[in-house]
């Protein structure tokens, strides 16, 4: 039998500081010790949240909330990508906080861009960090009952240890879904050379949630201008077209996408996607449900977009049962991010209800409900 981290029946894994043997493959082997000190930076604005009663207390899921794994920052300082501040200052004691504040009764726990990706580097190094972050994940899952959810990252440029890595993910740590980023390098996630990838994804019926990066082209147009301002909502929308003009939603519709951001800048573009299939003739074959069914059927989360222009925006292209919490911890707080989707303007009462908990518990059926 293999090894299984992830208890989800309601009971908390024993922990020791020091180590826990887990079972007789000894995978996981030691955790190292985490401080207790606050996010530095991360202010929480002095807001109140509006009553929902059909929201129960504490019962919210956050799907777009990040954590630095010790072997992720390791890698990222050796190959010199920069790094964050917040990335290199996460604790999950100051996830935990954040939640709280907000009444997330789960984050669903996710590395940041660049990912598990390491160009010029050999395949080893991505296969080894791939899987000492996602049993380092999974540690906090088994630590923290019902409080964190897990997606686990990919080599996604390393076709085999990608395999692989899907295996120990889904059988070994019980992951609830895939990370991955928009593109790698000037690969987008509906490339050819992803196909065995996606077909094992699709075979396991996974959840994939996207998180952007910026491609080689656009690292460093304009000074003073960061990738994260523009370049991230746009390579969300390359990304979405990728994997809706290859085929590749048609193809594997058991995969259950979730793109960052509200879907980037899709929302505004959408008459260009379908004027483009309009006059596309292959798009009968490669989205025979239209594009703006095929859209409707990904997942969109609020991460730093939980205003009303945004908001309404995306309400206009994909109904609300699309639509799910992110808040982008510990770069903004979930409290902003509930504060901002209640003030919008934009949702109902239900609507909000299955934004903030009920859409992700359809997603996520292995996490608990509190008490």
């Amino acid at each position: 039998m293999k090894s299984n981290l992830r208890s989800r029946c309601g009971c908390a894994l024993a922990h020791s500081p020091a180590g826990v043997d887990v079972g007789r493959r000894g995978w996981l082997g030691r955790v190292a010790a985490v401080g207790a000190t606050a996010l530095a930076g991360c202010a929480v604005p002095s807001v109140r949240l509006l009553p929902l009663a059909s929201v129960e207390k504490d019962e919210r899921i956050d799907v777009h909330h990040h954590l630095s794994p010790p072997a992720w920052l390791r890698a990222m300082r050796q190959t010199g990508q920069p790094l964050a501040g917040l990335a290199e200052s996460w604790t999950p004691e100051g996830s935990l906080a954040d939640m709280d504040r907000a009444g997330i009764r789960t984050a669903m726990l996710s590395i940041t861009q660049p990912g598990i990706f390491f160009p010029g580097r050999d395949l080893e190094m991505g296969r080894r960090v791939a899987r000492e972050s996602n049993e380092y994940g999974a540690r906090l899952v088994a630590d923290h009952n019902g409080r964190f959810g897990l997606f686990a990252s990919l080599p996604l440029t390393d076709i085999d240890g990608s395999l692989r890595a899907i295996e120990h993910a889904f059988d070994d740590v019980r992951a609830d879904g895939i990370c991955l980023m928009t593109s790698y390098g000037d690969t987008w996630l509906g490339d050819a050379s992803f196909t065995p990838v996606m077909e094992e994804l699709d075979r396991r019926k996974a959840v994939i949630y996207t998180h952007p990066t910026s491609a080689n082209c656009c690292t460093k147009l304009q000074p003073g201008i960061p990738p994260t301002m523009i370049e991230f909502g746009t390579d969300t929308t390359r990304a979405i077209a990728s994997v809706l003009f290859s085929g590749t939603a048609a193809r594997f519709p058991n995969i259950r996408w979730i793109f960052s951001h509200a879907g980037g800048t899709m929302p505004y573009l959408i008459e260009r996607f379908t004027r483009q299939a309009s006059v596309d003739p292959r798009s009968a074959l490669l989205m025979p449900k239209g594009v703006e069914a095929h859209i409707a059927d990904f997942y969109y989360d609020t991460a730093q977009s939980s205003n009303a222009a945004t908001m309404t925006a995306l309400s206009k292209v994909v109904p609300a049962s699309q639509i799910v919490l992110g808040s982008d911890f510990p770069y903004r707080s979930a409290l902003a991010t509930v504060q901002g989707l209640r003030s919008s303007g934009a949702f109902t009462s239900e609507e909000l209800q299955r934004i903030e908990r009920g859409t992700a518990a359809l997603l996520f059926p292995a996490i608990p409900r509190s008490g």
